[in-house]
């Protein structure tokens, strides 16, 4: 049974208008056809990606991981694809100042066995230095494999903040495809979910009906139109949003035994 409103009264300040459910289906019938069409070409344009010229490099540049230097080739794990997140880094700072958008993009790869089941490996590579990275991941918790391309060139190594896909040939390696920006949203697959909900994802870019509810600017948990992302990223244990020595990443908090950070550095809140 759907109930109807019976006056402008039972409307809920900030929140979607209440319609009986036949209304309802009828926008939403409305708006899936934009959907479909927005998935079509999502699928032309993944056509169209594979079918990009790929660009040859050397795969035996050594990178560095747990077993100390070892080619790039090693990252395929044996398999034809790999895909690669290139992880921001901040020299000598904690957990807590380290990117806040990498850190969320990692912490989602927890695991690749579907990728694996279709020839595909899954790699993190940064341009920290090995002794901080091993460290980093340990406090994560991240079940990914993880490896240094300091002083490293691209396409193996150089900028970071991207996602990018290599293939090989026997020995030789080609990079197919890079994207960063938003085109990293790929990995995170919360913000998809969080689209699809009546607040979204509570960003300042988005557009959101007017008088819908925003939180505060800063010390804001789930943070809110302007607010810096690391404020609902990082917290104490309490749950409240902050940026110091007893912060960490705000999953960190659920894992057993969790205590808090020392902070290795006097570095600021990155942006």
């Amino acid at each position: 049974m759907t109930t109807t409103p019976s006056h402008p009264a039972a409307e809920l300040p900030g929140r979607p208008p209440i319609v009986d459910l036949a209304t309802w289906q009828a926008a939403r019938d409305e708006l899936l056809v934009r959907e479909k069409a927005h998935t079509r070409e999502g699928d032309a344009i993944a056509a169209a990606r594979r079918r990009l010229p790929m660009v040859e490099f050397d795969g035996k540049v050594e990178v560095v991981g747990p077993d100390g230097p070892v080619p790039f080739l090693d990252l395929f794990q044996g398999r034809d694809e790999l895909v690669v997140y290139k992880h921001m880094w901040y020299d000598g700072a904690p957990p807590q100042g380290q990117c806040e958008g990498c850190t969320t993009t990692a912490w989602s790869m927890k695991d690749a066995v579907y990728l694996n089941a279709r020839g595909v490996s899954f790699a993190i590579v940064t341009t920290g230095p090995w002794d901080e990275v091993a460290s980093f991941v340990e406090f994560m918790g991240y079940t990914q494999p993880w490896y240094s391309v300091r002083d490293v060139e691209g396409p193996a190594g150089g900028d970071m903040g991207y996602v990018a896909c290599f293939l090989r040939e026997g020995d030789r390696v080609f990079l197919t495809y890079s994207t960063t920006g938003r085109g990293n949203e790929r990995i995170n697959g919360s913000l998809g979910l969080l689209d699809m909900t009546p607040y979204g994802r509570r960003e300042g870019w988005e557009d959101n009906p007017e008088g819908w509810p925003e939180a505060g600017e800063a010390g804001a948990p789930v943070g809110g139109h302007g607010a810096p992302i690391c404020w609902y990223w990082r917290s104490d244990a309490d749950g409240n949003a902050t940026w110091g020595p007893t912060s960490r990443p705000a999953p960190q908090w659920t894992r057993p035994g969790a205590t808090p950070v020392e902070t290795l550095g006097r570095r600021g809140p990155h942006h």
